[in-house]
């Protein structure tokens, strides 16, 4: 089971931040109970690249998505030869399901004037990319439209009319299905998957679920059980929401028998889009909850990295990484090793006994070995960062190079990618990036650069 949450900031989970005011137990429990690799990143400080790269263990800036991310009526992503995790699971045996948010386009049908037909078929989507059975929303939840699809069927019609909402509750204006209510999907979504796990446990099937949460993700709407569960506004009130979905998930694993059995993954898609204010005086998200930032002082979403979602700097792209697996993942472990979410692909045809062809997964690396407590027998290829914007960055032990003068992203300034000066960081002892120390280790920075070039040009870095 994969579970990918939505904007899930590295400092948002109590475990990862102990100056934390946020309770997160389940998923506190769940990193206890596995490992927690404390240096992964997302292929993308956005959201559809990364999607991608944990389906296809291939970076999307290798294919036509250079910058930014697709809206809810995008043309698909998904070559229709690319292999996904789906597909590839799916061809040894496993069942195969996603539970959640798509964002990766659909083939909605046009009617003769070229406008969406939302009563005609669905040509592309999960089902038609290794996915026996799916149940999903077609991007983020502020965009629309706001529908639900079953298996290539939208439920719910006809459509209404969502009106235009200002954050927290951001929404954009669009098509609204009558079963969608924005503040119910994440229960929903535990339902879905709850509900897939008990029907493959009764038929003895062997399955794969995939669960890309819709949250925290703007719309930032907790149910009204979770208002006040914090002193920090409805931010933090969301994030108790979705560590309570986390639960609600794991939960009908060890409840179906099949704890025991089952490989549990969590990770989130990118960094939070919560701002971070220094300044004492500043007003913030619990001063007023219009306001898409913390004082640091009360809350940090992205911990002590620099930057914020979409970032090529830490906190567009490192994130919480938690593997449950027992009998072979020891309990409270840590892992220090940089990995990144194009791995999952490598690790699961691993852990089946399955060989990689050589245009399949092409950036995907076995987190196996980690997660039987020994080494990589070679070191795995550097990671490359990809920011919103479609800035690079590659990381290779302590050292990470931004090829670009900026965040690439939100913070400014934002840079461009490829203009110089570029920036030179020693995570080791600085994962602040505080200092570029670019112009003190010339050979270390000419020496990354022409690794990114080698593995951008090539093809794969596997």
């Amino acid at each position: 089971m994969v579970i990918l949450a939505d904007d899930l900031g590295f400092g948002d989970v109590a475990y990862l931040n102990p100056q934390s005011r946020i309770p997160t137990p389940n998923l506190d429990a769940l990193a206890g109970q596995g490992m927690a690799f404390v240096d992964a990143h997302t292929p993308s400080g956005v959201c559809t690249p990364t999607r991608y790269g944990l389906l296809t263990g291939r970076y999307a800036w290798r294919t036509r998505l250079k910058r930014g991310v697709l809206n809810g009526y995008g043309e698909p992503l998904l070559a229709a030869d690319r292999a996904t995790i789906g597909t590839f699971l799916g061809e040894r045996g496993y069942r195969t399901a996603v539970v959640g948010k798509w964002h990766l386009g659909l083939g909605f049908a046009k009617d003769a004037a070229g406008e969406f037909d939302f009563d005609g078929p669905i040509d592309d989507g999960p089902h038609t990319h290794g996915f026996d059975d799916s149940f999903i929303i077609p991007a983020s939840l502020d965009f629309p439209p706001y529908v639900y699809i079953r298996d290539g069927k939208i439920t719910g019609l006809p459509l209404g009319s969502q009106p235009g909402l200002k954050f927290p509750r951001f929404m954009r204006a669009g098509e609204l299905a009558k079963d969608l209510d924005p503040v119910g999907v994440l229960d929903r979504l535990v339902s879905e998957s709850a509900d897939f796990i008990q029907r493959q446990v009764r038929d003895k099937r062997k399955f794969l679920l995939y669960v890309p949460l819709t949250a925290p993700h703007k719309p930032v709407w907790p149910d009204e059980r979770f208002v006040g569960k914090t002193d920090l506004g409805p931010y933090g009130d969301f994030i108790v929401h979705v560590d309570a979905a986390l639960g609600g998930i794991v939960r009908a694993i060890d409840e179906a028998g099949i704890r025991d059995e089952t490989l549990v993954i969590f990770t989130s898609d990118n960094g939070s889009f919560m701002y971070r204010l220094d300044g004492v005086a500043d007003k913030d998200h619990t001063d007023d909850e219009t306001i898409q930032a913390y004082r640091s002082l009360n809350h940090t979403s992205n911990y002590v990295f620099r930057g914020t979602k979409a970032d090529i700097w830490e906190a567009g792209h490192r994130v919480p990484f938690f593997v449950r697996w027992p009998g072979t993942v020891e309990p409270g472990s840590i892992q220090a090793r940089t990995v990144g979410l194009t791995d999952v692909f490598a690790t699961l045809a691993e852990i089946v006994g399955a060989d990689l062809p050589r245009d399949v997964a092409e950036d995907s690396f076995s987190l196996l070995p980690l997660l039987q407590g020994t080494d990589w027998a070679r070191p795995r290829a550097p990671v490359i960062h990809h920011s919103g914007s479609g800035m690079f960055a590659i990381r290779d032990g302590r050292w990470k190079l931004v090829a670009g003068n900026g965040s690439g992203g939100r913070e400014k300034p934002s840079g461009k990618p490829f203009e110089r000066p570029y920036q030179l960081f020693d995570l080791e002892i600085d994962p602040s990036e505080k200092r570029n120390v670019y112009e003190r280790h010339p050979i270390v920075a000419a020496r990354l650069e022409q690794a990114l070039e080698s593995i951008r040009t090539r093809g794969r870095s596997r």
